[in-house]
């Protein structure tokens, strides 16, 4: 795919901020304008690619116009050179399908979380898969709709392209293009790699995020004030939209069963290790496997934690953290991350944890190892508490 000619062929201000050509050919297309296909909009915008909007509510497609994702639809426009769909995996098979034939020149992507749903749904309508090639970016937010969209919201994440047999060159050329160009990495699998890995890595946290979630309904007001970072680590996505994550899961549903009904297993012998201890008359009385299990557990999750792959890509590194007490006044924050700095020493990770009712909050702040105690230090010499 060659570069734009005319107004579009010129530099402009990408997502990431910086000063990039913009390889995508408008106009594009967006069908669905919500999170993803505002976004994907207004980073497309920035780079100076035409971008028409169409969304079946009026509403919500006059919100993304307004917020700068693009144009409504004009009788004299010329017709897209790309389209992206971004619709619910359970009507992405039907809009696709529309899309494509309605556009006979166009490519076609969809940004749906589930890639074999859609696939087989067009390859039944008998659509022209030689203009569709699937795809879908590894971000996201637990907000939803055009209000949460951003331009940088793909910069630097992994995208999935997921092209079939039948699918040109020009069309996987023209998709790898779009990723790149909103600053995020492409990725090639199939469909039934992509659905499999998702189901893992997103699916079944979102499962689980879901149900620890649910216990906190009838949690007493008490506990809940005793709620630390952990709770909210764990529960963050469960804020999510039920009926998009009721599509996505029903779409995908052969491929997060094995994972669930694994993790069935292991909560089974967890419960059962529980009751166990419950129902020994005394430490001693303990049934050995019992303690083992648990221990077993934890130690599994300490294994998989670790196959995340880190800042930098392969095996995660274990960092020096250093935990600071920061004042919940303007502005502390921002002093304290340029006092690190100042040090001289990178951060590395950053997480922050505010108890309810607290006048402080806890930043703690991971870097390279054997830097941990230099940046203790420096932070103390500057009239920062250092927590224990």
């Amino acid at each position: 795919m060659t570069a734009p000619s005319g107004p579009e062929a010129g530099r402009a201000h990408g997502p990431s901020g910086l000063q990039t050509p913009a390889g995508t050919v408008g106009p594009v297309r967006v069908v669905g304008t919500g999170l993803l296909g505002a976004s994907v909009g207004l980073a497309l915008r920035a780079l100076g690619v035409d971008v028409v909007l169409h969304d079946p509510s009026r509403v919500t497609v006059l919100l993304a116009r307004d917020l700068g994702a693009g144009r409504l639809p004009e009788p004299s426009d010329p017709p897209p050179a790309l389209v992206v769909v971004a619709a619910p995996p359970d009507v992405t098979g039907d809009v696709v399908a529309a899309e494509l034939a309605a556009y006979p020149d166009a490519v076609v992507t969809d940004v749906a979380s589930v890639k074999g749903a859609v696939l087989a749904a067009l390859t039944a309508a008998g659509a022209d898969l030689t203009r569709y090639v699937g795809s879908h970016p590894m971000a996201g937010s637990e907000r939803s709709g055009p209000t949460a969209a951003r331009p940088d919201l793909f910069v630097g994440r992994p995208w999935v392209v997921v092209g079939t047999e039948a699918s040109s060159p020009e069309a996987v050329l023209a998709v790898r293009t779009l990723v790149t160009d909103l600053g995020a990495t492409p990725v090639m699998l199939d469909a039934r790699v992509h659905d499999e890995a998702v189901a893992v890595v997103s699916h079944l946290p979102q499962v689980a995020s879901s149900l620890v979630a649910a216990r906190l309904r009838d949690a007493d007001p008490a506990a809940l004030d005793l709620a630390g970072q952990g709770l909210r680590d764990v529960t963050r996505i469960a804020a999510g939209d039920p009926a998009l994550w009721t599509s996505i899961l029903a779409a995908n549903a052969r491929a997060v069963l094995p994972a669930l009904r694994a993790t069935r297993d292991d909560l089974d012998g967890l419960v059962q290790a529980l009751e166990q201890v419950v129902e020994a008359t005394g430490p001693h009385a303990v049934p050995g496997g019992a303690l083992g299990t648990l221990a077993a557990a934890v130690a599994a999750g300490n294994a998989g934690v670790a196959r995340i792959p880190g800042k930098h890509g392969g095996a995660r590194r274990a960092y020096d953290v250093v935990t600071v007490l920061v004042p919940d006044q303007p502005g502390e924050l921002a002093r304290l991350l340029g006092d690190v700095g100042a040090a001289g020493i990178n951060l590395e990770e950053l997480s922050l944890e505010h108890a309810p009712r607290q006048p402080v909050g806890l930043a703690s702040i991971a870097v390279l190892p054997g830097l941990g105690t230099t940046l203790e230090a420096e932070l103390t010499g500057r009239g920062w508490t250092v927590a224990g």
